[in-house]
């Protein structure tokens, strides 16, 4: 089915929908896709159905994004699902982030493709550990738009309370504040709706007299188109390298900065090795240039499949992507999530940065932050400190400074199975 606002040849932008695992994100979902047209009744119905057969009813619409059995049997969603989804000015890709901490590691992908952000926030149960953990995550990852999604507001308790509303918006700001997004507090709509119910996801409703913003559907088509950083150098963060029969070897990623060109020579970093772009194919389609956001797949001369790896940036020789060396240094300022226990320095937990994953030593501990204010060279940090901190990774990683290009600057940290910290590397410190 396609809905009336189909056409692929408008701009095209990556949404991503976050927070609480029991908030409603693929309830949202869903209802946006049939309320807009995307989907048909029919497929709801019968989603329905095997809600009810499996003791979930009232997941008929969390079923159109959960595709696979498994989390229809869990009721959580495990995979980062892909829909496409159009509004009358762009053409979106929604990327559903999984919730629970298991699952993460996806998110961080996920999440890293994202200009925009839908924050689900429940009325009856506000701001928790999982909804702040995905605010701190939207931010470091570059997310540039946000509109929270208050959902519930039917529920019992609740009842389209103007008061509960104000309460759970009061949460969200301080949260939001917090991590980072205060300076942009005015342009970030807050809608009151129930996704299960429908209200103000794509229809406005008639239980919310005292709001006068936009359903979720016009807060998206709303946002504002960001700046393709076009005429930056090329950064290219290598996905994965596949070896076809009769093509050779074949890089896929996507474009952070700059064009990727036919014809050109790039350099693929830490790997430090070079070669021509012979084709560039996107959409299983040939063409002569890429930009930023798009995702390609190229055909280098003269290179193994071996000689290249997922974590590697392409670059041209010009401007070739940096990477610290592991007798080279860098210093971050990260924020403390999810820390079991107080860490300090020769900490080494797993760095994700753009595609890359390097285990990095937490080397000198310059300054931290939190509510009892600043403090120089503290011994160890515990959850919910910010952290200036030298860090010297165990082997060869690109990695690039905020000033220069904040889109490949940006880190999740990972232990244990799951995502301790965000942060995001301010100076390079080569040899």
């Amino acid at each position: 089915m396609s809905s009336q606002w189909e056409d692929k040849s408008k701009p095209h932008r990556n949404i991503v929908f976050v927070g609480h695992v029991d908030h409603g994100k693929s309830t949202t979902v869903g209802r946006l896709l049939l309320d807009s047209g995307h989907i048909e009744e029919h497929v709801i119905e019968k989603n329905e159905k095997l809600a009810a057969e499996a003791g979930k009813a009232g997941f008929g619409l969390a079923y159109v994004m959960d595709g696979l059995k498994e989390e229809r049997e869990r009721g959580i969603t495990i995979d980062v699902a892909h829909k496409e989804f159009f509004t009358p000015k762009y053409y979106w890709t929604i990327i559903d982030a999984p919730g629970h901490r298991d699952f993460v590691k996806n998110m961080i992908t996920g999440a890293s493709q994202a200009d925009t952000a839908v924050l689900l926030c429940a009325a009856n149960d506000g701001v928790n550990a999982q909804t702040k953990e995905h605010a701190f995550l939207a931010k470091v990852l570059g997310v540039k738009e946000l509109i929270v999604h208050v959902n519930k507001m039917d529920i019992s308790g609740v009842d389209w309370s103007q008061d509960k509303y104000n309460e759970a918006v009061e949460q969200v700001t301080a949260l939001l504040k917090m991590a980072g997004f205060g300076s942009q507090l005015d342009n970030i709509p807050m809608i009151p709706a129930s996704s299960l119910k429908g209200d103000n996801v794509f229809v406005k409703s008639d239980n919310t007299p005292w709001y006068n913003g936009p359903t979720l559907f016009e807060a998206i088509d709303a946002a504002a188109m960001p700046n393709k950083p076009i005429d930056k150098p090329l950064r290219l963060p290598i996905q994965d390298v596949y070896k076809i029969s009769g093509i050779g070897t074949v890089p896929v990623g996507k474009i952070e900065t700059g064009t990727l060109n036919t014809g050109k020579s790039v350099v693929f970093n830490p790997s430090q090795k070079t070669a021509e772009v012979k084709s560039i194919e996107m959409h299983h389609t040939i063409v002569d240039k890429a930009e930023p956001g798009d995702n390609v797949g190229f055909n280098v001369r003269g290179l193994a499949a071996t000689d290249i790896r997922r974590g590697d940036v392409a670059g041209y020789s010009d401007n070739e992507p940096t990477f610290v060396r592991h007798d080279e240094t860098f210093v971050g300022q990260i924020q403390l999530m999810d820390i079991p226990k107080a860490v300090s320095v020769g900490y080494t937990p797993v760095f994700h940065a753009h595609t890359a994953q390097v285990a990095i030593r937490f080397q000198e501990l310059l300054e931290k932050t939190n509510k009892a204010g600043k403090e120089a060279n503290p011994s160890f940090l515990k959850n919910g400190d910010a952290c200036l901190i030298r860090f010297q990774p165990t082997k060869p990683m690109a990695i690039e400074q905020m000033d220069t290009f904040p889109e490949l600057s940006r880190f999740a940290i990972r232990d244990m199975g799951k995502t301790v910290a965000a942060g995001v590397c301010l100076k390079i410190e080569k040899k």
